[in-house]
């Protein structure tokens, strides 16, 4: 693949590549050189089970292999035991080392449900951090400043708000900084959460006199609830080892705007094609897609069917009524849509029932009362609990 599909595959979904312009130079010294570029990821195995939010590193991980270059899935396993303060308005408590190698094992094992093994290299930090002695640590951490740690936005909150920051805690970005250093990466990837992390890669390659790494930041995904990062703790996550039906079925409730965030970064799907199809089916295929990828070619096919045979025995009325509108602009506004099949007496009834979550068109939630319904159907409208109707939106 030439640089110019790479870089145009590479930055896909990433929030930041910095420096500017460094990838097209990695990329380009790749070519002169004759060698794949060595590509960093690291994740601390603090719980078990790996879930989407994850797979977005790991997507990006997969596209670097796609381009013929080197990924090194990095397992935190000696970082998990200091505990990554990263995000948290408190010390975050460290996990044992009992507790870091049981969930680093199931890492390995899901892994490779997106990556290809051939060209994946795990590898744990504690093989070079382990043998660190206390003058190793104190030096490594003669190479910044306090002041400097306090730039991390986090940090710096903290101190203002007089909540204690444990000396321990400014090591985490120095260790994980120096894994770069170990594993000479050209590039590290890590969510943007992790960027001031990722640039102290950079300061300490150079300090040992290698060419600094390339940081690509990739932005967090928001789980079940559309608002907040996905995470077991809020129980708003779809995990990879779930089953096929569960997949489909978590996948099917998220909403439309935060569907094309999921295709973006969860995929190589173009975008323009499938934006060009009803919402509703797009959601359909990237819940087939998601569901193929962790359980098989196919299966996801399954459980679609199985997803709407069981949305279409539950328990609707024999006879449901049939609507057709005529979209006068290629689309009707939802909410003038449920008047008009007589389900509200209103536009405004309508849109404060859409509001309250009363709305679902084909089993799927729906509150935002801008939603149009555009050319197709029938869609199976459901408005509380006890009105149904077909509408099939239709042009001259």
């Amino acid at each position: 693949m030439d640089i110019e599909k790479q870089v145009a595959l590479l930055s896909r979904g990433a929030l930041e590549i910095l420096p500017k312009g460094g990838l097209e130079a990695k990329l380009a010294l790749a070519v002169k050189e004759d060698r794949p570029l060595r590509v960093k990821a690291g994740f601390d195995p603090t719980a078990p089970d790996l879930h989407l939010g994850h797979t977005v590193l790991l997507e990006k991980l997969r596209q670097f292999q796609q381009c013929g270059h080197q990924v090194f899935f990095l397992i935190g396993d000696f970082t998990g035991m200091i505990g990554d303060p990263t995000g948290k308005n408190e010390t975050r408590p460290p996990l044992t080392k009992s507790q870091v190698l049981e969930n680093a094992e199931t890492y390995k094992k899901q892994v490779f449900k997106v990556l290809d093994p051939d060209k994946t290299e795990v590898c744990f930090n504690s093989k070079w951090l382990s043998d660190m002695s206390a003058a190793d640590l104190i030096q490594l951490a003669a190479r910044t400043t306090v002041a400097r740690m306090l730039e991390r936005d986090d940090f710096e909150k903290r101190y203002k708000g007089g909540k204690s920051i444990a000396i321990h805690e400014f090591l985490y970005p120095l260790i994980q900084g120096y894994d770069s250093v170990a594993l000479q990466a050209d590039i590290e990837l890590g969510g943007n959460d992790q960027k001031f992390n990722l640039l102290m890669g950079r300061q300490l390659q150079e300090s040992e006199g290698m060419p600094p790494q390339v940081v690509l930041t990739m932005p967090l995904l928001e789980g079940l609830d559309g608002v907040n990062k996905m995470s077991k703790s809020l129980n708003n996550y779809i995990g990879i080892d779930e089953t096929s039906i569960e997949q489909f079925g978590k996948l099917m409730s998220v909403s439309d705007e935060l569907m094309w965030k999921y295709y973006e970064l969860l995929s190589d799907v173009n975008l323009e094609e499938v934006q060009a199809i009803h919402p509703m089916e797009a959601k359909k295929k990237l819940a087939a897609m998601v569901v193929d990828r962790f359980h098989g070619e196919g299966v996801g096919t399954l459980a679609r069917q199985e997803f709407e045979q069981v949305f279409a025995k539950s328990q609707l009325p024999n006879d449901i009524p049939k609507v057709s509108l005529l979209a006068e602009d290629g689309s009707v506004w939802v909410a003038k849509a449920l008047t008009a099949a007589s389900l509200t007496k209103s536009n405004g009834e309508a849109s404060r029932l859409i509001k309250q979550g009363a709305l679902s068109i084909d089993g799927n939630k729906v509150n935002d009362n801008q939603y149009q319904l555009i050319v197709g159907g029938p869609y199976l409208i459901k408005l509380g609990k006890r009105r149904f109707c077909h509408i099939t939106v239709t042009v001259e």
